[in-house]
């Protein structure tokens, strides 16, 4: 293994831009820096942007460096206006604190936290420490902290930052113009509270990280670093874990694991180096190996990146699961668009039930069963789906929009619905109970 978490993290294609490039990678050759990045608990479950930031932390704490995690209860109560072009709704503070309790409990299933010394400092060095912003931001004085942090910071430079450019083109609120001075202000904080040397974070927030940076300058005389990282883009540069029903979410009641899964399998060619090198932990020269591959075998590289990435967030069994389900309906290699084996593995498919007796009773047309289960939103949807080529029924394309369901369409009383070329649900008849 490499001596220096730099050299792994510039290897694999994280790091944008640096304070001071040399001086980092000597001071994380040297000894166990406490750096930070703050997560601002907007939902009430972790994305895959977040993910990648949870990757950064556990490359740190291998190479025995100490996360501080920073929960942001105080600054979701203003947004960050970073990248966006609109601001961000006002969440209660109630509500904040609920996600941030569920933020928590997804880091504890990525890194091994520890106590912290009664100066504040890590007990024990390379095991990460969990803080809150609200702590300290919630019962600030406004006045102090214009008088005392404010007068550090220059609105002309503040105009021209990164961070506020999207949000100048509609309107930046001066509610969401403090959030500079706020984050800067969480690096003070955790540089005297817990030795915090460093703040990362996506390169959007490259302005914030500076602003803090020099402000501990300014306050405290001392040296701060900062480094932000490459966000995660397709290789047409556009953000990555987005689909037609949101976000790509780590929390399994939110985004299924075989979803999540299928969400990685079916990356674009171009872009399986780039997630395998920023969302696994395989070493390089097999990234290299497997995102060289051609034509339909990149779909080896693409069921191993899915696997991998699954088993990070969700487990091994659940990857094992989401695979085996992908494969029983695409074919060995997993791959969308193929018919596949119905046989086996099903079971771990998005699946939903039907009451047998209804089949009889009303006789539901299919396209009224796709919109129950969430595969359509409207009928309308259904029937232009259907018309469009872009349904089939257990491997066989539907033709009739308005094909009526029957026992005869659920062998060994399950049946298959696969709208488009990636999104599968399997239905199951069940006795006696009401369909879902």
């Amino acid at each position: 293994m490499a001596q220096n978490v730099y050299d792994v993290l510039k290897e694999r294609g994280f790091i944008r831009q640096t304070t001071h490039e040399e001086a980092i990678r000597r001071l994380l050759e040297k000894e166990s820096v406490t750096f930070y990045i703050g997560f601002d608990p907007t939902a009430n479950s972790l994305h895959v942007g977040h993910f990648i930031q949870v990757v950064i932390m556990m490359w740190m704490q291998k190479f025995g460096h100490t996360p501080l995690v920073l929960v942001g209860g105080g600054t979701t109560m203003i947004g960050d206006p970073s990248g966006r072009t609109d601001m961000r709704n006002m969440m209660r503070r109630e509500e904040i604190a609920e996600n941030g309790k569920r933020f928590v409990k997804m880091f504890e299933r990525f890194l091994e936290f520890g106590e912290t010394g009664p100066d504040g400092r890590p007990a024990q060095p390379g095991k990460a420490i969990l803080v809150d912003n609200s702590d300290w931001l919630l019962d600030l004085n406004y006045i102090e902290f214009i008088r005392d942090i404010g007068r550090h910071f220059s609105v002309n430079n503040m105009l021209r930052a990164e961070a506020f450019k999207k949000r100048m083109e509609k309107g930046l609120s001066f509610l969401e113009f403090n959030y500079m001075l706020l984050q800067s202000y969480d690096f003070l904080e955790l540089y005297k509270r817990h030795g915090c040397k460093m703040q990362c974070g996506g390169d959007d927030q490259w302005s914030n990280i500076i602003s803090g940076a020099d402000l501990i300058r300014r306050e405290l005389g001392e040296v701060a670093y900062g480094m932000t990282f490459a966000l995660l883009t397709t290789s047409e540069g556009t953000k990555m874990g987005k689909t037609q029903a949101g976000a790509v979410w780590l929390d399994a009641a939110k985004t299924s694991p075989y979803d999540f899964y299928q969400y990685w399998r079916n990356v674009e060619d171009a872009d399986v180096r780039t997630c395998l090198s920023m969302l696994t932990f395989l070493p390089m020269d097999e990234v290299e190996n497997l995102s060289s591959l051609k034509g339909s075998e990149i779909n080896h590289a693409k069921e191993v990146l899915a696997f991998e990435v699954t088993k990070l967030v969700h487990g091994e069994t659940e990857a094992v699961k989401a695979r085996d389900a992908a494969r029983a309906l695409f074919g060995s290699s997993g791959a969308s668009g193929a018919s596949g084996d119905l046989a086996g593995g099903t079971q771990n498919t998005p699946t939903s039930e039907l009451c047998a007796d209804r089949l009889k009773a009303e006789a539901p047309g299919l396209v009224t069963i796709m919109r129950e289960i969430g595969l359509v939103s409207s009928n309308g949807e259904g029937f232009r789906a259907i018309s469009q080529g872009g349904v089939t029924l257990n491997g066989e394309k539907v033709t009739n929009p308005k094909m009526i369901l029957a026992g005869a369409d659920f062998p060994n009383g399950e049946a298959i619905i696969r709208k488009g070329k990636k999104t599968y649900h399997r239905v199951v008849l069940v006795e006696n109970r009401n369909s879902k």
